[in-house]
């Protein structure tokens, strides 16, 4: 197996593009050297099998999708940790798998591949969940208003407003999924 670190994510990348553009099922390891613009047959180098790479795919797409710590803080300590600013943290999302929405299709895609690979459901299973943790984690810790069960019901609303954003858009505008992201946290959060 070849190591070198920056054509292996130059692949990965290639390989997010790929997902998100022809879902799963287009995803090979000629579709990914030709998104890289690089020989034919470099990604059999770097990756051992297409399972080997839709596992790859999701972890670099966690990378990609998780916001710099720095940035966190930065928003969390914008305002008290009240209602209002978990409502701007829920627009705030919004705004940031908009941006990445390459990444967040992909994903998608491999929720779906996932439903047919065992391995692959299993580790997406683990980070997901371990993602899902460290948001209750950081809700908690910033004294941010509700419990574990409030983050759960925040993140399955968001979960389906980015799907029906990102997969269909302009169903809803901009305007729409600022009411609706208010909605979500004033049915969850209801001001006192």
């Amino acid at each position: 197996m070849v190591s070198n670190p920056r054509r292996r994510t130059a692949l990965v990348d290639a390989a997010i593009e790929v997902l998100a553009r022809e879902g799963a099922r287009g995803l090979t390891f000629r579709a990914v050297d030709s998104e890289a613009g690089v020989p034919a047959g470099t990604a059999s180098n770097y990756f051992t099998s297409r399972d080997d790479l839709l596992t790859q795919a999701g972890g670099r797409i966690r990378v990609r999708m998780t916001p710099d710590p720095a940035e966190v803080a930065r928003a969390l300590g914008s305002a008290p940790p009240r209602r209002e600013l978990v409502a701007e943290l829920m627009r705030w999302l919004v705004r940031r798998m908009a941006e990445e929405r390459t990444g967040y299709l992909a994903m998608l895609e491999l929720r779906l591949e996932a439903t047919r690979r065992p391995a692959l459901r299993s580790e997406l299973t683990r980070t997901v969940r371990a993602d899902l943790d460290e948001n209750v984690r950081v809700h908690l810790d910033a004294g941010l208003p509700g419990d574990a069960d409030t983050v759960l019901v925040l993140y399955l609303a968001m979960t389906g407003l980015l799907l029906e954003q990102l997969t269909l858009p302009g169903m809803l505008s901009d305007g729409e999924v600022d009411e609706l992201v208010e909605t979500v946290v004033d049915r969850v959060l209801p001001r006192r």
